[in-house]
């Protein structure tokens, strides 16, 4: 069995698709429009892909407050940096449970929890 993808539903396709890749970098690999009210954008860069629903009837949405997606990145320090550049300032951390883990937490657009997780080598 094999991992494919997280759908998430979006208030605003184009914000959601500015913030996935210019703040995280990942690719648009498809767009479609299934149904008259419907917007579905598929995002990765191999293997799982970030899917984007965003469907004009509905107004209300509900994340889960424990639940988060996590990214690696090379450097937590730089990467908190490119965010407040991005005018993300609202960031949570970083903490630094180990010494070989160091992460941060973001939220996307919707209220989705992203964090950014860097593996330190020594």
């Amino acid at each position: 069995m094999g991992f494919c993808w997280v759908t998430i539903n979006v208030k605003s396709m184009e914000e959601s698709l500015r913030f996935y890749q210019d703040v995280l970098g990942l690719k648009l690999n498809r767009r479609m429009h299934p149904m008259p009210e419907t917007e579905i954008a598929f995002l990765g860069l191999g293997g799982t892909e970030v899917e984007l629903i965003q469907n004009m009837d509905k107004s209300d949405f509900s994340y889960g407050k424990d639940i988060s997606m996590g990214f690696t990145v090379e450097s937590v320090d730089k990467t908190m940096e490119f965010l407040m550049n991005k005018g993300i300032k609202s960031i949570a951390g970083p903490y630094q449970p180990n010494p070989m883990l160091k992460f941060i937490y973001i939220d996307d657009p919707n209220g989705v929890k992203i964090q950014l997780v860097e593996n330190i080598h020594r």
